[in-house]
């Protein structure tokens, strides 16, 4: 089983931008030195309170050139707000910066302020994301190409460098909502599920079925990977493992309730989003900690993860160790030290 750690370049308090750099960088080198397999990249536009990850391709070609060992994963590269053949030459570049330790992890975006700040309306986000997939993937793996599309169209195009990795670095794709599921199962590919802004953990397995189905109803040879990021908390003690990331998490509940009650009125995309930012906001802290994340000692993270494993049948498990932006960062490091030290050895 694949534990990839999440990293969102997060600002805490008053932080400064360089800070934020520094703490994060410094967490990436940790991780290595800890033994972490791969480090995943968040992409963040106009959350300036909260990230400094915006442009996860020039970051993770600076990681590229501080490790060694670990994988690099882009978690998600928001398709639709790029020119796909940019996006081509790119991660094929940083492909062979890192040599081969790419993973291309994609999505459409999951919040409208951010297409809107692309000038890219929301509600092409689906057809942008198809075609652009299609010709990054062509770019990738034919030596001159044509593409005619809705959203995009290119003539007698070759790119240069090809990947490093043949054909090309996995794919996965970031999914949030219902309707994802079916979608990405009939493309054929491994998923990486968000479950904040739709799902308890619980909630999940009727879902998954649903996209493994679909990827058997179209024929798609091997098996089907299902990831799934879940925010990760781990102390020496319960006490600690509760009350430690509580106003951080706090911070996080009410950040993303506020954001999804505040599309109560959208249109043109699925979900109901009035009815999901109210039910988040409903929610309390130990609601979260029941059914949201992964609070606790050593031992009780790894009971949680292998019933997680059992009940979903996981591929791959993506934790985060500073949910909401606001635990210190000496915490951060113990609580991945735990994690890597004396949780996922253990697991089943």
């Amino acid at each position: 089983m694949d534990f990839p750690l999440f990293l969102e370049f997060s600002r805490r308090g008053e932080m400064t931008q360089r800070d934020a750099f520094e703490e994060s960088f410094n967490l990436v080198d940790k991780a290595e030195e800890l033994g972490v397999d791969s480090v995943w990249l968040a992409e963040y536009h106009f959350n300036i309170d909260r990230s400094v990850l915006s442009a996860p391709i020039t970051v993770a070609s600076a990681i590229a050139a501080r490790t060694e060992r670990m994988r690099i994963g882009l978690a998600v590269h928001i398709l639709p707000l790029g020119n796909p053949i940019r996006i081509a030459e790119e991660v094929a570049t940083l492909d062979h910066i890192s040599h081969g330790r790419v993973e291309f992890g994609i999505g459409r975006g999951t919040f409208p302020n951010v297409h809107e700040g692309y000038n890219v309306p929301f509600h092409e986000s689906r057809g942008r994301f198809d075609e652009f997939l299609e010709i990054i993937i062509s770019a990738w793996t034919q030596e001159r190409f044509s593409f005619s599309g809705e959203h995009y169209s290119c003539n007698d195009v070759g790119i240069a460098p090809h990947p490093y990795q043949d054909p090309y670095p996995p794919i996965t794709m970031g999914i949030t909502s219902v309707e994802s599921f079916a979608i990405s199962g009939r493309m054929g590919y491994p998923i990486l599920i968000n479950p904040s802004r739709v799902f308890t953990l619980a909630e999940l397995k009727p879902a998954i079925q649903e996209y493994r189905d679909a990827w058997k109803e179209a024929g798609h040879k091997g098996q089907s990977k299902v990831g799934l990021r879940v925010p990760f908390y781990v102390a020496e003690t319960a006490e600690k493992a509760h009350s430690e990331p509580r106003e951080s998490t706090l911070n996080s509940m009410r950040r993303l309730g506020e954001r999804v009650a505040g599309y109560a009125d959208l249109r043109g995309t699925t979900g109901d989003w009035g009815a999901e930012g109210e039910r988040i906001l409903e929610m309390g802290y130990d609601d979260w900690v029941k059914d949201k994340v992964v609070f606790g000692t050593p031992d009780a993270a790894v009971d949680k993860i292998n019933a997680l494993k059992e009940d979903l049948g996981l591929d791959q498990i993506m934790y985060e160790v500073n949910y909401g932006n606001l635990i210190p960062y000496e915490r951060q490091i113990n609580s991945l030290t735990l994690i890597t030290q004396e949780v996922l050895p253990n697991v089943r």
